[in-house]
């Protein structure tokens, strides 16, 4: 942990900010407008390595051609209650809130409803979708995985196969429960970041090529390169493994397109189900259910260490609503890129409200 100088900004003007560069890249308006909102709202939830950080990515790609800045996803089935698109690298953030608002009327209709979308763009902070379906009373899963990258050996391996497939859901409840997790211990963004600023993990959560356990994200682009470790880690990575295998059948297997075939460069491949609260045991009954869960969570008796139990969501949330009140603090990262983007597309960068000193790890 360090201490950094943290600019604090109006959470309208980040959107704003970044719907306007993403414009001035090429991106068609509306579709920006939806990709600035996904954007902010990683951030505003805290997850700061797929808010704001991805916008120069993002940028970059469109205007080199490798992200379609026009056009719609290609329907290649559809059943009523599965859902099959074509993503044709389209902005990821966009095609997942289409796909959300294409799910509801079924979920509706049927209780549940999935769609699977490949050769998505890259689909940004998975958590920054789960109110939009949390408040329509739906339970929503969503996971994702990238056919092209590759940084996640298989449990006992050493070979990477996987990219960390993030898996998320969010669950009705009097304080929604948003879970974003994924099948590896750690992920390529917050590796990256590490690996630029000379830091270490706490603990050893990758390996090097040769299969020793490390905590220098810098193995990752070494040659030959090591790769991070499943959930689990070394001792327990089986069930890491199991779950990176399960979201490959849900995206790549469902979607008929995944590691199999040719890499087209960095996106996703999609797996979306949304469920219906009002469709089965009833919506009181769920919300029954789950406040009795988060209340025997809440009011578990910590372990030494531990100030309170706390629930899946419960800091983003606050934090959240912290950042739409005062300000949305972003990492010390993040603030140089956006000067660049400022200066290389003329958009004026939005002024800090305040500065403040804090802690980020």
């Amino acid at each position: 942990m360090t201490q950094g100088d943290v600019g604090v900004y109006e959470a309208a003007a980040l959107r704003e900010f970044a719907e306007r560069v993403l414009v001035q890249a090429g991106m068609r308006n509306d579709i920006a407008t939806t990709v600035a909102e996904v954007l902010v709202e990683g951030d505003l939830l805290g997850h700061t390595t797929h808010g704001l950080a991805l916008l120069a990515p993002y940028a970059a790609d469109l205007q080199q051609g490798r992200m379609a800045n026009e056009g719609e996803p290609e329907v290649l089935s559809d059943k009523e209650a599965s859902v099959l698109w074509d993503g044709r690298r389209l902005p990821g953030p966009w095609l997942v809130c289409r796909a959300i608002d294409e799910l509801l009327p079924r979920a509706r209709r049927f209780g549940s409803a999935t769609l699977v979308i490949r050769r998505s763009h890259h689909i940004a902070c998975l958590a920054s979708y789960l109110l939009r379906a949390v408040q329509q009373d739906m339970l929503i899963v969503l996971a994702s995985s990238d056919p092209a990258a590759r940084s996640v050996a298989p449990f006992g391996g050493t070979q990477a196969v996987f990219t960390p497939n993030p898996i998320a859901a969010g669950i009705p409840a009097a304080s929604p429960l948003l879970i974003d997790i994924s099948a590896s211990i750690t992920t390529n963004g917050m590796s990256a970041r590490l690996a630029q600023q000379g830091k270490q993990f706490d603990e050893a959560w990758l390996i090097d090529a040769q299969g020793h356990p490390t905590r220098d994200p810098s193995v990752l682009f070494a040659q030959p390169p090591g790769t991070i470790l499943p959930v689990g880690g070394i001792s327990a990575g089986h069930k890491g493994y199991g779950l990176a295998l399960l979201i490959e059948a849900l995206t790549g297997g469902l979607g008929g397109y995944g590691r199999a075939d040719g890499a087209e460069g960095w996106g996703a491949t999609v797996y979306l189900t949304l469920h219906d609260t009002t469709g089965f045991g009833g919506k009181e009954d769920f919300h029954r259910q789950m406040n009795w869960l988060a209340q025997q969570c809440r009011e578990n008796p910590p372990r030494a260490g531990v100030d309170a139990v706390r629930l899946p969501g419960d800091r983003g949330l606050a934090l959240r609503a912290q950042q739409l009140s005062h300000g949305v603090s972003l990492d010390p990262t993040i603030v140089p890129a956006l000067h660049k983007l400022s200066e290389a597309w003329s958009v004026p960068m939005p002024s800090a409200i305040q500065a403040h000193t804090a802690r980020h790890a």
